[in-house]
């Protein structure tokens, strides 16, 4: 386990790396966001979807009389 001496140092190369982030634009962030809502509509439809099938399915399987 490494034992740090010097807080200030931490301190200072936190500050350093986090100069080296690079930041989303505003613009990146709300083609990011929009780009999530879609996917979760797309995603919920299609399991909407595919639960009316099965349930179709299902329901045609348990009318059968045997």
């Amino acid at each position: 386990m490494k034992i740090m001496k010097n807080p200030l140092k931490f301190i200072q190369d936190v500050k350093q790396e986090a100069f080296k982030v690079s930041w989303p634009t505003g613009k990146e962030v709300i083609q990011g966001s929009l780009m999530v809502v879609a996917m979760a509509i797309v995603a919920a439809l299609f399991f909407l979807l595919l639960d009316q099938v099965l349930q179709f399915f299902l329901e045609l399987v348990l009318k059968v009389n045997l």
